[in-house]
């Protein structure tokens, strides 16, 4: 009788205390207070495990094994070593999570490598797991940073021991060696693992829970090599309540994410659930954002009684972005989005600068030709490292306000503060959605829908909007130009105007074509005269200047709407000067 009651005081101090984390209740994730939990996080890609996209080198160096051995074919070991030291110094600080919480975020995923963790199992010297600090130490420290902003912190293995897909570049799959699902040596490693790293936190109440596999993308027994027609998935099934086992060994507290295989998506044959403090989450990329590209998911959550989670999303527009952040909400589904840093990105909050040398080093392992001296590559991968540091790189506020307030409203806010007379250039149009702050004909990408690759943005630069941004030439520009402007498009600007009266509006732009027309309106709808854009290559100077002459503006704030009624030219800026 004693012991019966030891044990149900025990599980009732269990339960009392596991609900003081973030938990599973029904088709909820809720915090200890019962509250509904809408995660709203990034995914700091291409940290722990670089992938070569994120780098520009995906087309010739993908997975991280082989972006590492032309870095030592080129600088040797120890100063490759020193590299990755800087790499991992610099790519995640405590001014990333800082800036993170500061711009909304109430939630990060780390994608892991189980290497920093833990070694190859070709590198371990007697039949025992062994163990790295550098991972727990870096994880401790994202978690500090983490709880000093009240945000939570999901930890996700990224890079499974053997590599957990055919799509290498993700899990830095190395098909001359066994995979996870090749190898029990890889699986009691992962599972081990997994068990480490829940002894380690089980106390943690800003981590919100394990995600114990990121994309798995195998065959098994179908014909698809990644997993996407598989209908039993026993592998993947047995694999997760393996871990969940060794995880609850040690840690009742955390919820358990799980993915299904083809890129998290296919949970043919893993239903049911095994634990009752789980979460389903799935991926989405590139597909239209209706009720329908989700309702798979939607119909397991009501299935199974389970919360769902949008666990990777993102490469794409900020009309995408908003159109999937507004349908997820929507139907109480917390959300991750991808990532945190790439080199010269539109589609993420910040952008990585590609130095030059680092694109001298990026052609070489491309086209091969003269190789680098050792010196000049050091020297090159050292800045590129520098440069992933949150002070040097670029903040990309146009992705952020799609992220959170545009998914809110359709009303456009300043780009920056525009005070006139001065200058307004071109590609610093209003902040907000396509048919409000801009109007675009290419403005989004659907191509797992359509099949077709949608470049948004035919510039790739600068912003992440319709709008086609590309470097400008011109010295006196902010370095970006808008071009491939289509009959119809137009952009939407507000000035400030210091005084009120009469301005003179000078267009900067460049032409090919023979005759381009645009028009300007102003918020009352009050249209301007057309005003004809000539040919400028057969100039000294391929830009050229033309006036609009006796614009009203009042004192304070106007708003400007830039028509485009016929296109084919490239636009510079907009100087407004005030008649004397």
């Amino acid at each position: 009788m004693k012991n019966l009651v030891l044990i149900l005081f025990l599980a009732m101090f269990h339960l009392a205390t596991s609900q003081n984390f973030l938990h599973q209740d029904g088709q909820n994730i809720v915090d200890k207070d019962g509250n509904n939990i809408l995660l709203r996080g990034l995914g700091l890609g291409g940290w722990m495990v670089q992938e070569g996209y994120m780098l520009q080198t995906g087309a010739f160096a993908g997975p991280q094994h082989i972006i590492k051995e032309k870095i030592i074919d080129l600088i040797g070991e120890q100063k490759t070593k020193t590299f990755y030291d800087s790499y991992l110094t610099n790519g995640i600080t405590k001014r990333d999570i800082d800036s993170l919480a500061a711009w909304g975020f109430n939630s990060i995923r780390l994608p892991m490598h189980y290497n920093l963790y833990t070694p190859a199992i070709e590198d371990e010297t007697t039949d025992e797991i062994t163990w790295i600090e550098k991972g727990f130490k870096m994880t401790d420290d994202v978690l500090e940073w983490c709880k000093e902003n009240k945000i939570y912190l999901i930890l996700d293995l990224h890079a499974a021991p053997g590599g957990q897909g055919k799509d290498a570049n993700i899990s830095d799959y190395d098909p001359s060696k066994p995979s996870l699902w090749e190898s029990e040596a890889n699986q009691k490693k992962m599972i081990a693992l997994w068990r480490k790293l829940a002894n380690r936190y089980k106390d943690e109440q800003w981590i919100a829970g394990y995600d114990i596999i990121n994309e798995p993308n195998w065959g098994f027994t179908g014909e698809n090599k990644n997993g996407c027609d598989e209908t039993s998935n026993a592998p993947l099934r047995e694999l997760m309540i393996a871990t969940t086992k060794a995880i609850r060994e040690v840690d009742n507290n955390h919820i358990i994410f799980i993915e299904g295989n083809c890129w998290g998506n296919n949970y043919k044959g893993v239903l049911p659930v095994w634990d009752n403090n789980m979460v389903l989450s799935f991926h989405k990329y590139w597909n239209y954002n209706t009720i329908e590209s989700i309702q798979q998911m939607l119909d397991y959550r009501t299935q199974y009684n389970i919360p769902i989670w949008l666990g990777e999303s993102g490469e794409n527009s900020n009309v995408w972005f908003k159109d999937a952040i507004s349908l997820v909400e929507k139907n109480n589904i917390g959300w991750a989005f991808w990532p945190m840093k790439k080199v010269d990105n539109i589609a993420g909050v910040t952008s990585v600068t590609m130095n030059p040398d680092f694109e001298t080093i990026k052609d070489y392992w491309k086209d091969g030709g003269e190789k680098p001296s050792e010196t000049f590559a050091f020297n090159a991968l050292m800045q590129l490292a520098e440069n992933y540091n949150m002070e040097n790189v670029t903040i990309k506020p146009d992705v952020i306000d799609a992220m959170f307030r545009q998914v809110k409203t359709n009303t456009t806010i300043p780009f920056k503060k525009h005070t006139v007379p001065g200058i307004v250039y071109a590609t610093e149009y209003d902040l907000g959605t396509n048919g409000y702050a801009y109007k675009d004909e290419d403005f989004i990408n659907y191509k797992t829908n359509t099949g077709i690759q949608g470049p948004w943005n035919k510039g790739k630069k600068m912003r992440n909007d319709g709008v086609d941004i590309q470097l400008c030439k011109d010295d006196n520009s902010n370095g970006y130009e808008v071009f491939d402007i289509q009959d119809g498009e137009w952009l939407h600007y507000t000035v400030n105007a210091l005084k009120g009266g009469s301005y003179d509006i000078l267009i900067r732009y460049s032409s090919s074509i023979e005759e381009a027309i645009i028009h300007l309106e102003n918020e009352k709808k009050h249209i301007l005269k057309p005003l004809t854009l000539t040919n400028t290559t057969d100039k000294s100077a391929i830009y050229k200047i033309v006036t609009l002459k006796d614009i009203k503006l009042a004192k304070g704030e106007n708003k400007i709407k830039v028509v485009f009624d016929k296109g084919g030219f490239v636009l510079n800026y907009l100087e407004f000067k005030i008649k004397k």
